[in-house]
């Protein structure tokens, strides 16, 4: 039965390259439906099909009260424009975004220029190299962070103040801004002012009563994922060819990051790049375990500690690093809280280059506490003899996946 299920898919008519599987559980294929325009803020509940594309025309909000439900297997794309008008889609306070893909039909967030279409999961047009071509997903909630004079509430950046939407934080640290499973957003990031570009997915003030899992960032030309505050908790990330840093987290996160890849590209940032509060509370650290970095060969942080960020790590893994890369504990306050056991190192394996050592790999901390980072790290041999880490199986439905980028 098997070979017949092949010919069939060989001769299907519509030939889309994720519409036929030797899988009778996988996805069937999509029968092409409209090019549909949003723009502006929606103004009731809506509902993506996978049958049409969707083109985010400047920023599209879901708007306090208001619903976008996105179908498995959707491809939305940005439009081009640069700083107001960059495209993204912005899921303000009290607005939900239900974008619940699976690992046969996942959620696509992309360029127009990607020829991808309706029941693909990958076009031709571009590749991991192509960023900056439109915006990203900004999520925004109302859960506890740490700003400046202790305001509570801040406006992400990109947003003017003058518009009705862009606020993030409160009191609610178990918001709920709705679902995202089984997500790839591919080749944003696009400049929307000096210095300043979007993140693949921006979490600001997001709660833990929002889900996060299975989210895949490519060639974004910022961060791949960047908390601001908020306590949701991520899990099933991957991020590749990013421009600056991987994982990045602001303003006092609270939550946990577990299970977690990321991928350097040519031009890599930190792949965490870890700040405190910016106001005068400084609490709970979070936590990120069960990770992988893939670096290649050349020099970049694999974390760099700023601020007073108080952090747990456990299960890391680093591959490849470059000969000058580093954790670096940056500036007095950083270096206090690993004195003070609020920044705590648990089973790291590391696979450095050459002569280099775990001490030389561990820079900026004050004479006597580099034990607590060496005592818990261990150099390894080879990728084989690595016992910490991400489950690599839980990306196999990716886009990285599918390029052997891991």
């Amino acid at each position: 039965m098997k070979n017949f299920f092949l010919s069939l898919c060989a001769v299907a008519v519509l030939g889309f390259a994720a519409g036929c599987s030797d899988d009778p559980e996988g996805p069937t294929p999509v029968e092409p439906g409209e090019e549909l325009t949003k723009s502006g803020i929606l103004a009731e509940n809506e509902t993506w099909t996978a049958n049409n594309i969707y083109i985010l025309e400047g920023k599209v909000v879901v708007g306090d009260g208001t619903t976008l439900t996105i179908e498995p297997g959707t491809i939305i794309k940005g439009a081009k424009g640069q700083e107001a008008a960059a495209s993204a889609l912005v899921v303000d306070q009290g607005g939900k975004l239900i974008a619940n893909g699976t690992a046969e039909s996942p959620i696509i967030f992309t360029s127009v220029d990607d020829n991808i279409q309706p029941g693909e999961k990958a076009g031709t047009s571009l590749d991991e190299n192509a960023n900056g071509l439109w915006g990203g997903v900004i999520i925004l909630g109302k859960a506890p962070i740490s700003v400046g004079n202790d305001a509570g509430v801040a406006q992400i950046e990109g947003i003017p103040a003058t518009e009705s939407y862009g606020q993030y934080g409160g009191d609610q640290p178990n918001d709920n801004s709705g679902s995202l499973k089984f997500v790839s957003i591919r080749h944003g990031g696009i400049t929307i002012g000096q210095d300043n570009e979007i993140n693949g997915l921006t979490l600001g003030g997001v709660g833990s009563g929002t889900v996060i899992q299975n989210i895949e960032i490519v060639a974004n030309q910022d961060d791949g994922i960047e908390w601001f505050g908020g306590t949701v908790n991520s899990s099933n990330l991957l991020t590749w060819a990013h421009g600056d840093d991987g994982l990045d987290v602001d303003q006092q996160y609270t939550g946990t990051i577990s299970n977690a890849v990321v991928i350097q590209g040519d031009e890599p940032g930190s792949a965490f790049e870890l700040d405190g509060p910016e106001g005068t509370t400084n609490g709970t650290p979070f936590i990120m375990k069960d990770i992988t970095v893939f670096g290649n060969g050349k020099d970049a942080l694999v974390a760099d500690l700023r601020d007073g960020v108080v952090v747990e790590f456990e299960n890391i893994l680093v591959l490849n690093p470059g000969a000058g890369s580093a954790v670096k504990i940056n500036g007095a306050d950083s270096q206090k809280e690993l004195v003070d056991g609020r920044i705590k190192f648990a089973k790291w394996e590391l696979l450095l280059p050459g002569a280099l050592t775990v001490a030389d790999f561990f820079t900026g901390a004050t004479p006597g506490s580099e034990s607590k980072f060496t005592d818990n790290a261990v150099k390894i041999a080879s990728e084989d003899a690595a016992t910490v880490g991400a489950n690599l199986a839980d990306f196999s439905w990716t886009y990285a996946a599918e390029k052997g980028a891991f």
